[in-house]
């Protein structure tokens, strides 16, 4: 199962400081414990301070993660500049961001490796379109009532069947639990993207559920 860990660092501390201590902990653990993608999803800092976060990302990942092979791999939301620099893994765009067409031809200019792209997609259409422009993997959200949101705005597990016969691996986010992700992957996702059950419980048991037999 792919995993998928997006982060929100206004959910772990008041104050600033403490904010990305722990965040930076949180992608050590995600690391440790062989979370396939980080996401770093900091929309609120400016570039200069999701560059210098984003280094430190790198840093952690690097030093916690296994083989080469098997790492943890960054992705910077929309900023294909900062993710290029701090030498991240990739990057995730929003529906409505650049075409992935051009984010790799950029990457291509200015970077050895070829980047990780992922898109947010809350419609078959946007699936569809993921697709056809080569992204490598779509998140399909809101699957599920999440916190904040009400069962009308949720897509269902007939949705996601639904997007998951295209030919690009899907992963299913918004409202996903230990209770709920079997439903997600019998649906046809790939694996699943999270905030809050990554960030709110302990990584490594967290991973060790989802990865378990059934």
């Amino acid at each position: 199962m792919f995993l998928y860990y997006i982060t929100d660092r206004t959910q772990l501390a008041a104050d600033e400081d403490t904010r990305r201590r722990r965040l930076l902990e949180k992608i050590a653990a995600a690391a440790r414990s062989g979370v396939d993608l980080v996401q770093l999803r900091e929309k609120d800092l400016a570039a200069r301070e999701l560059e210098s976060l984003a280094c430190q990302a790198v840093h952690v990942i690097h030093e916690n993660s296994g083989s080469a092979a098997a790492r943890t791999r960054l992705l910077i939301n929309s900023r294909a500049d900062v993710a290029i620099s701090v030498g991240a893994d990739g990057v995730h765009l929003r529906g409505d961001d650049v075409a992935v067409q051009e984010v790799r031809e950029v990457w291509t200019r200015r970077a050895t490796s070829s980047p990780v792209i992922s898109v947010s997609c809350h419609t078959p259409g946007e699936v569809a379109r993921a697709l056809s422009q080569g992204a490598d993997f779509a998140v399909f959200a809101p699957v599920f009532e999440k916190q904040g949101s009400s069962a009308a705005t949720t897509a269902g597990l007939g949705a996601l069947r639904e997007v998951c016969q295209y030919r690009i691996p899907v992963l299913a986010l918004g409202g996903v639990t230990l209770a709920n992700v079997r439903d997600c992957v019998n649906a046809g996702a790939k694996g699943i993207a999270a905030i809050r059950l990554f960030q709110e419980n302990d990584i490594a048991g967290v991973v060790a559920s989802l990865r378990s037999p059934r």
